[in-house]
C-alpha cells in the first residue's frame, strides 16, 4: 500500500494513489485530498513573506480522474498587499478543477481580535463514528473519524485525521493536511444515507474562508446540511483545530435520485 495520497512526478505532474480514491466512483479521486494538493501548489506559487492564504475557492468542472494529472499555477492579480492566485488541475486534456485563492498581507490586529464561533469539545471527548462506514472508497478508509454527542442526520460535530502525508517524501504545511480533509464535511452528517436506491448529493464546489492559519493533524467540523425543495442543497461547516475555530467552509450540492 502507498504511504501518501500523491506522488510527485516532477514538472507539475502528479499521480494519485488508492488513498485518494473517491466515494461516488472508484475511477475518480475524492475532492478532499486533491483540494489539499492544490493548496500545497498555491502555497508554492511565488511565495512571499508576510502574506497569508485567506480564501480558497474550488470549482469542480466534472469527474476528477484517478491516476496521472498536471497542476499549473499563476498569480492572476498581483499586488503589494492583496493577490489572487489560481491553480488548475488537468487530466487527459481536460480541466477538472479550477482553484482560486486570495492571499492577503498579515498585520498585527491582536488588539481587536475576536471570534464569535463557539469551540466544540475536543477529539478526546468524541467516540467512534460508524456512520462513515457507509461510504466506499480509499479516501474515506484513510480517515480516523470521531463523533461528538448529539450527532443526527443533517447536523453533527466530528473530528477527523489521517496518517498519510499529502505527497510522498515531501513535507507540507499543516493547512495542506487540514484542507485535504475539509470536503469530507458533506458526508459526516448526511440528511439521507448514501448509495443503494437512495439519493446522491455531490458538491460542485468547495469554498473555504480562513481567518487564521491552522495547525496540527486534527480537523474539527461543526456541520449543518440543508436540502432545498428543487434539487439544490448546502453543507455549511465551521472548521476547528485544537486551538479552536479558524474558518468556515461551504459546499453547494446537486441533490438527485440515484
Amino acid at each position: 500500500m502507498p504511504d501518501s495520497f500523491y506522488r510527485d512526478l516532477g514538472g507539475g505532474r502528479f499521480e494519485s494513489t488508492l488513498h485518494a480514491q473517491g466515494a461516488w466512483n472508484p475511477q475518480e479521486q475524492h475532492m478532499a485530498p486533491i483540494s489539499g494538493l492544490l493548496t500545497h501548489c498555491l502555497l508554492a506559487c511565488e511565495p512571499r513573506d508576510g502574506m497569508q492564504l485567506s480564501r480558497l475557492s474550488f470549482d469542480i468542472l466534472g469527474m476528477i480522474p484517478a491516476g496521472e494529472f498536471e497542476v499549473t499555477t499563476a498569480v492572476v492579480r498581483p499586488g503589494r498587499t492583496i493577490e489572487l492566485l489560481e491553480a488548475r488541475m488537468e487530466s487527459g486534456g481536460r480541466t477538472a478543477i479550477v482553484a482560486r485563492a486570495w492571499r492577503l498581507s498579515t498585520q498585527d490586529t491582536s488588539a481587536v481580535a475576536a471570534v464569535e464561533d463557539p469551540r466544540i469539545p475536543g477529539p478526546e471527548e468524541a467516540g467512534p463514528h460508524e456512520g462513515m462506514t457507509a461510504w466506499p472508497g480509499g479516501y474515506i478508509r484513510s480517515l480516523e473519524v470521531r463523533v461528538l454527542p448529539g450527532h443526527r442526520a443533517g447536523r453533527g460535530q466530528v473530528w477527523l485525521r489521517n496518517p498519510y502525508p499529502m505527497l510522498e517524501a515531501v513535507p507540507s504545511h499543516d493547512v495542506v493536511r487540514l484542507v485535504g480533509m475539509m470536503d469530507a464535511a458533506n458526508g459526516i452528517a448526511s440528511r439521507v444515507p448514501p448509495g443503494g436506491d437512495s439519493w446522491m448529493f455531490p458538491n460542485v464546489d468547495l469554498q473555504i474562508h480562513l481567518h487564521r492559519m491552522p495547525h496540527g493533524e486534527w480537523l474539527g467540523l461543526d456541520t449543518r446540511v440543508t436540502f432545498g425543495e428543487h434539487g439544490v442543497g448546502l453543507t455549511s461547516s465551521v472548521v476547528h483545530d485544537l486551538d479552536g475555530p479558524f474558518g468556515r467552509i461551504e459546499q453547494i450540492l446537486t441533490v438527485r435520485k440515484l
